[in-house]
This record gives C-alpha cells, sequence and structure tokens, in this order.
C-alpha cells in the first residue's frame, strides 16, 4: 500500500512498482483514509510519506506496527535529517527512503523487504 498526501508522488510510486512487477493493493492520500482501506484489503507493506497533515508517516508507522504484526514499512520523505531517520527507523520501518529517489532505489528498497519476508 502507498500512503502519501501528494497524488503526483503516490501515482509515480504505484507506476514505478507496478512496472517492477509488483501488485500495489491500495493507496491511501492520508493515515485516516489507509486505515480504513487496511481492514478489507490483505497488506504486508506499506510504503509511507514523513510528512502529512492530521497523522504523520511516523506515527502511522508506529500504529501499523502495533496492530499488524507481519507490517513492513518503508518511510519516505523530502526531509532527510538524521533524525528523521532514526525516528523512522524507531517507529518500525525497515527502510527509509529520501526524496526524489529513483525507480531503481524504490525497487531495491522493496526487493530488501521481499527479502525480509522470505527468511521468515
Amino acid at each position: 500500500m502507498v500512503i502519501d498526501d501528494s497524488d503526483l508522488s503516490r501515482r509515480s510510486i504505484i507506476e514505478s512498482l507496478e512496472s517492477g512487477g509488483y501488485k500495489v493493493v491500495g493507496e491511501a492520500n492520508s493515515a485516516a483514509q489507509s486505515m480504513q482501506i487496511i481492514g478489507s484489503v490483505p497488506c504486508n507493506l506499506f510504503i509511507i510519506d514523513v510528512v502529512m497533515p492530521e497523522v504523520s508517516g511516523i506515527d502511522l508507522a508506529k500504529k501499523l506496527t502495533e496492530l499488524l504484526r507481519d507490517a513492513y514499512i518503508i518511510l519516505m520523505s523530502s526531509l532527510h535529517s538524521e533524525n528523521i531517520v532514526i525516528d523512522s527507523i524507531s517507529a518500525g520501518a525497515v527502510d527509509f527512503l529520501p526524496k526524489p529517489f529513483s525507480k531503481d532505489q524504490l525497487l531495491q528498497a522493496v526487493a530488501k523487504v521481499e527479502a525480509l519476508i522470505l527468511e521468515k
């Protein structure tokens, strides 16, 4: 699932994932919208923007790791200070992508998650 308040960014990420052979089962423009979708769609990978209105991606990541045992989270942001990266990993993210990132960087991050899933 791709969660980003920017329609352009969300669409670009989805297109990159689909062209890389991945199936995107859901998308949301806010934490609230993502929580409505999560119960109805099986998903274990969440690609989430850190900076969103109302609830930050970091707070959403914390909530997802509490609710879903097998949630794998990649957080992304154009703000990539050391503190944001540390907060992202502390919130349960398995990776952090600084925006802008290339399609290859995105697919490498997803492949890393895929390897973690296969290890289990």
